[in-house]
C-alpha cells in the first residue's frame, strides 16, 4: 500500500549545488532524516562521488544509486537515486573550498535538471546553494540561479519570491548595487511583479482572492514628496492600475510598518522595492527555514534560502530544513497546478 501511495507523488529534481558548500550535506540529511515524510519522489542531480563523501561527514551509512532518468526513480528507504549529467568529469574540490569546476559542475547540474522539467519528465525543480562567482568564472554570464532558469525556460517576466509560513516576500529589484534601484523602480516594474506575484497566489498557492501589501521605496512613503517622488510618480499608479483589474492590492506603505503588518496576516504577500528591503525582515523571522520561489516560470522552481556556508561544509552541522521545506513546496505547488 505504501509502495503504490508513494508511485503517485510527483517526483521532483534536486540539484546538488556547489559541491564544496553545504548542498550535498543537507540532502544526505533530508533523504536520511525526513524521507518518509516528503510529498515526493526526490531525485538528485549531481556528482555520486561528491554525496558519498558528503554521506561520511553527516554518519549516514545507506547507498547512492545512479540512476539514467527520472523514469526509473522509486520510493526507496535508505538510497538516494541520482542522475549524473552526460559529459560530468571528476569534480577536484574540498569541502569550504570553492573552485572555478565546481562552478562549472553547479552549472551542468541546473541545465540536466531544468531540461528535464521542461520536457515534463520531473514535476518541478530545488536547487541547493550556488556560488555565483564561481559560475561566472566557469563562462556563465549570469546573476545568480533565477536568472539562468529563465533563460534557460526562455521565460522574459519572472519575480524572485521568498517565503514562509507567516511571510511571503517578491522583489521588484533583485541583484543590482543600491544605487541602481530608483532607475529600476518604473512603473512598468512595479506593476510586472504585482500582477505576477497575484497570479501565482492564485495558482500555485490557491488563494482565490489574495491581498497584496506594496512597500514604498522612500522613508514614510515619500512624506508626499518631501522624501522622494516614487511613490507619487511610480508606485502608487501602479498599485491603481493592479486595482482597476480587480487585484486586492493596497500601498504604497512605509516599509518599516508593512511587514509588522503583513506577518500578523493582514496580507498574503509583500512586494518589495529592493533586495535587503524584503529580506531583512523575512530572514528575521524566516532565518532556517524561508524558501525561495520563482514566479512565472513554465516550470516549478524553488531553492532554499541561503547560501554555500563553506565554514559548515565538511562537519555535518548543517541545518536542512529550508530545503526539506523548499521540497514540500514544491510538490505543494506541483499539486496546486495540476487542479
Amino acid at each position: 500500500m505504501e509502495e503504490k501511495y508513494r508511485k503517485d507523488l510527483p517526483v521532483i529534481g534536486i540539484t546538488m549545488g556547489d559541491p564544496a558548500g553545504i548542498g550535498p550535506e543537507i540532502i544526505i540529511k533530508v533523504l536520511s532524516q525526513s524521507y518518509s515524510l516528503l510529498p515526493c519522489i526526490p531525485v538528485i542531480v549531481g556528482d555520486s562521488v561528491t554525496l558519498e563523501r558528503a554521506a561520511r561527514f553527516v554518519g549516514w551509512d545507506g547507498h547512492v544509486h545512479c540512476i539514467s532518468g527520472p523514469e526509473e526513480a522509486r520510493y526507496l528507504p535508505n538510497h538516494i537515486q541520482i542522475i549524473v549529467p552526460e559529459g560530468l568529469g571528476p569534480i577536484p574540490c574540498e569541502p569550504g573550498r570553492p573552485t572555478v569546476q565546481g562552478g562549472k559542475a553547479s552549472a551542468m547540474f541546473i541545465e540536466e535538471a531544468v531540461s528535464l522539467a521542461m520536457k515534463g519528465r520531473i514535476g518541478a525543480v530545488v536547487t541547493c546553494p550556488i556560488n555565483k562567482a564561481m559560475l561566472n568564472s566557469a563562462g556563465y554570464g549570469f546573476e545568480g540561479h533565477t536568472q539562468m532558469i529563465a533563460s534557460l525556460t526562455g521565460c522574459n517576466s519572472y519575480v524572485m519570491m521568498l517565503a514562509g509560513e507567516r511571510l511571503r516576500v517578491a522583489l521588484v529589484t533583485i541583484h543590482v548595487p543600491l544605487v541602481k534601484v530608483p532607475e529600476l523602480i518604473t512603473g512598468a516594474n512595479v506593476y510586472k511583479t504585482i500582477a505576477i506575484t497575484h497570479k501565482a497566489l492564485v495558482k500555485d498557492f490557491a488563494l482565490s482572492r489574495p491581498r497584496i501589501g506594496v512597500a514604498a521605496l522612500n522613508p514614510h512613503a515619500g512624506e508626499k514628496g518631501l522624501f522622494g517622488r516614487e511613490e507619487e510618480d511610480v508606485i502608487n499608479p501602479a498599485v491603481q492600475k493592479a486595482r482597476a483589474q480587480g487585484m486586492s492590492v493596497k500601498g504604497p506603505f512605509p516599509a518599516d510598518t508593512l511587514f509588522w503588518r503583513a506577518s500578523l496576516g493582514e496580507f498574503d504577500a509583500v512586494v518589495a522595492m529592493y533586495h535587503d528591503q524584503g529580506l531583512a525582515p523575512l530572514k528575521l523571522i524566516h532565518f532556517d527555514d524561508a524558501v525561495n520561489i520563482t514566479l512565472g516560470l513554465p516550470i516549478v522552481r524553488t531553492s532554499v534560502d541561503h547560501g554555500t556556508a563553506y565554514e559548515l561544509a565538511g562537519t555535518g552541522r548543517a541545518n536542512y530544513t529550508s530545503l526539506l521545506n523548499a521540497l514540500t513546496m514544491a510538490a505543494t505547488i506541483v499539486r496546486n497546478r495540476n487542479r
